[in-house]
Parts: C-alpha cells; sequence; structure tokens
C-alpha cells in the first residue's frame, strides 16, 4: 500500500472537485467493465500490442542515439582527438566528467516538470534535436574550452531522456509488464555500446582526411545530424499520456487508464497535487533516499563504460579491432537483459533480478585483478557488461516501489537517476590512464561499490515485504469481520471457491 503520505493524499481527495474526478473515473471504469472479460482481455492485448510496436521501437532508437552521441568522445579518442585539441590527461578525464555535471542536477526538476506537460511526445523530440545539434557541434572545436562547453550543454537536453522515458512507460504499462519493457528500453544502451562501436570503426576507419577533414570530427558531424533527424520524428511518434494521445481512440484511452487504476487499486492521477508536493512526498518516503544511494554505488561499480573502448584497448590490437572487439560483451549483455527482465515479469520479482547480476560483475572484476593473458581479460569485460542487465530494471523497481501519486513517482524516477548518475562523474576520475594497463585501484573501489549497493538493495526490499506484510494483516481482518458474509455470497453466486474469491479482492502489492 502507498506509505503514510500517500494515505493523507488520498484522503485529501473528499473535496467536491476531486469527487467529481472520482466520478468521472467510475464512470469510465463502468464503460469498460461492462465488456465480456474475453472481449475485455482482446481490447487490453489490442493496446499493449499497438504501444508495444510504436512506443518501444521508438525510445529504444532515442537510447541508441543517446549513448552513441554521449561516448562519440571515447571512440574519438582513439583517433587522435586529444592529439589535435592538445588535451591533458585530467583535461580528457575533465571533458568525460562534466557532461554529468548538467545532466544530473538538470534530471530533477526535469521529470517534475515533464508530468505537468500535456505533450512529453514535443518536449522529448525537442531535447533529442538539441543534443544532436551540439552533439554536432563537437567536432567543430578547436581547444579543450570549447570541447568543455559542448559537453555541458549536451548534459542539458540529454537529462529529459531516460528519466523522462522512464516515467512515460510507467503511465502506460502495469507493474507486471514494466520490467520487461524497461529492459527493451534500456536495449538501445547495449545496442549503441556494441553497433556504436561498428560504426565508430566505419567512421574512423574511412573518413580520414575527407574533405580536409579528421576522422573524429567526421564521427560527431554525421552521429549529430542522425540524431537530429530522428528527433523530428519522436514528435509524432511517441504517445502522450493515456487520456490525450492522439493516435488512440477514445475507447482505448479509456482502457488505458482504467487497467493502470486497477493494477494499483487507484486512478493514475494527480488530483490536487502540485510540483512541489509531488518531490515533498518523494524525499519524504524513506524508500527514495536508500534507492538514491543504492544506483549511486551501482553506477560506481559499472563507472567503466565511459572508458570501455580503453580497457578493451589494452588487449593490445589495432584500433579498428579494438572497436570490433567492443560489440560483442554488450550484444550478449543484450539478450541476457531482454530474457532477465521477462523472468522478472512473470516472477513479479525485482531484488534478485538486480543483485545476481552485480555479483557476476564483481566476479569479473576479482578476474581482472587476478590475470592480464588476453582471454582471461576479455571475458572479464563480458562479465562487466552483465552488470547493466541488473541495472536495466533499477528504475522499474523504483516505479513499482513508489507507485502514486504520479507527481510523487516522477519525482522519485528524476531524484534517483539524477542522483544516481553523479557517480559517473567520480567514476570519470576512477579509471586513471596511469592506473592502467591493470587498472587495479579502479576495479578495488569498483568491488567495494557494488556490495554496498547490494547492503542497500537488502534494506529495501526488506522495507518492501514488511509492508506488503502488514497490508496482508489489514486485509485478512477485512475477510474474517463483517465483509466474509459477502464474500461468501459473491463467491456462491459466481460459483467460485471462497479462496478463489479472496484472491480476487486482494489489493495492491508491491513487488520485491
Amino acid at each position: 500500500m502507498p506509505c503514510e503520505d500517500d494515505l493523507k493524499h488520498a484522503s485529501s481527495l473528499d473535496d467536491p472537485g476531486s469527487a467529481s474526478q472520482e466520478k468521472i473515473e467510475d464512470e469510465r471504469k463502468d464503460e469498460v467493465d461492462v465488456l465480456p472479460e474475453e472481449s475485455r482481455r482482446a481490447a487490453e492485448r489490442k493496446l499493449v500490442r499497438k504501444l508495444d510496436c510504436r512506443l518501444m521501437p521508438t525510445v529504444v532508437v532515442i537510447y541508441l542515439l543517446n549513448y552513441l552521441d554521449r561516448v562519440a568522445v571515447t571512440s574519438a579518442r582513439l583517433q587522435g582527438l586529444e592529439r589535435d585539441l592538445k588535451l591533458s590527461d585530467v583535461q580528457y578525464d575533465a571533458v568525460v566528467a562534466v557532461l554529468f555535471a548538467s545532466y544530473c542536477p538538470a534530471q530533477i526538476p526535469s521529470n517534475i516538470i515533464i508530468s505537468y506537460i500535456s505533450r512529453p511526445s514535443l518536449y522529448i523530440g525537442a531535447c533529442v534535436v538539441a543534443w544532436g545539434l551540439t552533439s554536432a557541434l563537437s567536432g567543430a572545436t578547436h581547444n579543450f574550452i570549447g570541447l568543455l562547453l559542448c559537453r555541458i550543454f549536451i548534459g542539458l537536453p540529454e537529462a529529459a531522456f531516460y528519466p523522462g522515458c522512464s516515467y512515460l512507460l510507467s503511465r502506460w504499462y502495469t507493474k507486471k509488464e514494466l520490467a520487461f519493457r524497461s529492459a527493451i528500453f534500456y536495449e538501445g544502451q547495449m545496442i549503441s555500446n556494441a553497433f556504436g562501436s561498428l560504426a565508430a570503426a566505419g567512421i574512423l576507419g574511412n573518413m580520414e582526411g575527407a574533405l580536409g577533414i579528421a576522422a573524429w570530427r567526421w564521427l560527431f558531424y554525421i552521429e549529430g545530424a542522425i540524431t537530429m533527424f530522428f528527433g523530428f520524428q519522436v514528435m509524432w511518434l511517441l504517445p502522450d499520456w493515456p487520456d490525450n494521445t492522439r493516435w488512440l481512440s477514445k475507447a482505448e484511452l479509456r482502457l488505458a487508464q482504467v487497467r493502470l487504476a486497477e493494477d494499483a487499486g487507484e486512478a493514475d492521477k494527480d488530483a490536487d497535487v502540485s510540483i512541489l508536493e509531488g518531490f515533498k512526498l518523494a524525499i519524504r518516503d524513506p524508500k527514495v533516499p536508500l534507492f538514491m544511494l543504492m544506483q549511486f554505488a551501482e553506477l560506481i561499480g559499472l563507472g567503466f563504460v565511459n572508458f570501455f573502448p580503453t580497457l578493451v584497448g589494452t588487449l593490445g590490437f589495432s584500433t579498428t579491432t579494438t572497436l570490433l572487439l567492443c560489440a560483442p560483451p554488450w550484444i550478449v549483455a543484450g539478450f541476457l537483459s531482454v530474457g532477465n527482465a521477462w523472468i522478472a515479469d512473470k516472477r513479479g520479482d525485482r531484488f534478485w533480478s538486480l543483485a545476481i547480476w552485480w555479483w557476476i560483475c564483481t566476479i569479473g572484476y576479482i578476474i581482472g585483478l587476478s590475470t592480464m593473458s588476453t582471454g582471461g581479460r576479455y571475458f572479464y569485460l563480458f562479465c562487466l557488461c552483465s552488470g547493466y542487465v541488473g541495472f536495466a530494471l533499477t528504475l522499474a523497481w523504483v516505479s513499482n516501489a513508489v507507485p502514486r501519486p504520479p507527481a510523487k513517482r516522477s519525482a522519485a524516477i528524476g531524484l534517483v537517476n539524477g542522483f544516481g548518475n553523479t557517480a559517473l562523474i567520480v567514476s570519470s576520475f576512477m579509471w586513471k590512464a596511469d592506473w592502467g594497463p591493470q587498472y587495479q585501484p579502479s576495479m578495488i573501489i569498483s568491488i567495494a561499490a557494488m556490495a554496498f549497493a547490494f547492503v542497500l538493495a537488502c534494506i529495501i526490499r526488506y522495507m518492501l515485504v514488511q509492508e506488503n506484510k502488514k497490508m496482508d494483516r489489514d486485509e485478512l481482518e477485512i475477510i474474517e469481520g463483517p465483509e466474509r458474509e459477502r464474500i461468501e455470497e459473491a463467491a456462491r453466486l459466481e460459483g467460485i471457491s471462497f479462496d478463489e474469491a479472496v484472491r480476487r479482492r486482494k489489493g495492491f502489492r508491491y513487488l520485491t
């Protein structure tokens, strides 16, 4: 059940305006409930299929482009960016880190505001165009300051994307559908890490000196232009909210709202909750600060991602071969991510679907500390990438653990992802060139961070289990009290057992 703050919010719905909204929701629900059960299920399947065919491919492609633009600087490093711009090792680390200095703080206000924007499709699309333009301008820089400014301004529009799309998914999919879709969404990063290196290898290997321009500059120009083009398509491809999406019928919109209300035991509406109140509700929920710390520690342990081509480069191959070798670990992680999320949704599980992969990642670090053989170190890179299989479900767990009202959920997602990603500022200075090629201090810090994330996840799971047990006790008191005769009579009329009738009445539970 929602925490005490949510219950206080629910009690405020007794005012006339809220009562009117509640009446509207009841009327919409009645219209859907008159459908025969088989017709209702068929309509739901059709709605989810329509969303899967339009919403999911769009967010995956955006994520792919997001990471291509973000990590282009790491691929450009292999082809002379540092030399041409006369960057020192510290300056390069600063260029990598500074994106997160703007990206992380901007996520919180962006995600709070997005729940009050009637057309998130236009907002997110405009942000995609903006970061694509800034990425392309990175190719025209001629010194450290220019590149630094471009990286700062890429971070601002990118801040709207990942937490914003995660929140958008939570407004359309039920809690038993969300993990699988979140993993597919995160597949965009996996694909980008895999095939982005292949695309970079093609550009860097064939565009050197074309029109008198260095290949690393072409990398920024080409990838930025592609991002801008797709950003304009996003404006009509993405849905808005379940009450105003233009490419769904009124019946589909009503069904979308009702199924989410049934999933959580209340309407997925903010009623009179303001932006500030949603933020206060989120920060006062003890689970949210724990999630913030957990994701921070998790991303310290996974901070290798911004230096992945450099780590593969320690195997001693040429630039092109190094970039080609970057792909297989991410391809494997992508397949594992989707399979892991499918199992998590089927089992209604979150904790173990994250924690198992953190420990596999930790084993990878231990292997990396233990050997310098080519085969052993390439295998440890596969293990490191598997850590992102668990990370893909982090915000899905946040959405399930902080479900209502939507303003609170949106603020919680922004807080967790915004604060968590500040870890990438720290990790940008963890993989120092003079610690290579072994990078032993980097790996030891990462192992400690993964262990800390696991401890925090255990605490969160314990809290959710206890809240579920309390809801079980509360419902049992009702069932064994005055409601029992009504439930028995309903079961008799429907021709089902008393236990089945009780199961149907069971309300919202957190996924642990």
